[in-house]
């Protein structure tokens, strides 16, 4: 690969994890092709964006990425595919659902919105996260429970409160 070869590769690596803001990084290594043409299906059915690159270019588009990556430079060995995704839990996912038939793809580390996980021992972790549509919706439910039951509370005693006025009235 010529030197402006690799100058692309790099800036395009680079403008890929300023704009996602979930990078993983996984071991793919000894894979057939078949296998890793098949990740690469499931990760366009996940909306993940999936790139191996060399881990030279892949240390060099991280330092030129606005973040702090420094920690993940120790992981750069062997080889490296990055698995790009707006969602922070959908390639750990994908990754526990490629291992249930084989031992790869192992987890080398992601970053996940300025966090960094290191080590296939992470993975179950960050299957875990929930994404921000899940806890937006989680907090419109937790909002929405008590305001639920004081429209109920008053919907129920509607007609016992009615007798009460009622009974007043009669007094007055």
């Amino acid at each position: 690969m010529r030197k402006e070869e690799k100058h692309d590769v790099v800036l395009a690596l680079k403008e890929q994890i300023n704009s996602f803001s979930n990078v993983y990084i996984a071991d793919t290594s000894n894979l057939t092709v078949a296998a890793v043409n098949d990740i690469r299906r499931k990760c366009f059915d996940s909306d993940i964006k999936m790139q191996v690159a060399k881990n030279t270019l892949i240390k060099k588009a991280l330092e030129a990425a606005s973040g702090e990556y420094a920690e993940l430079y120790d992981v750069l060995k062997g080889s490296s595919t990055l698995l790009f995704s707006n969602s922070a839990n959908a390639p750990a996912k994908l990754i526990k659902a490629l291992r249930a038939s084989g031992d790869k793809p192992l987890l080398k580390a992601a970053y996940i919105d300025s966090a960094i996980f290191i080590g296939d021992n992470q993975l179950n972790a960050l299957v875990n996260l929930k994404s921000k549509e899940e806890l937006i919706g989680e907090i419109i439910g937790l909002l929405q429970s008590p305001a639920k039951n004081v429209i109920s509370g008053l919907q129920s005693g509607k007609s016992k409160l009615a007798g009460i006025v009622k009974a007043l009235e009669q007094r007055g």
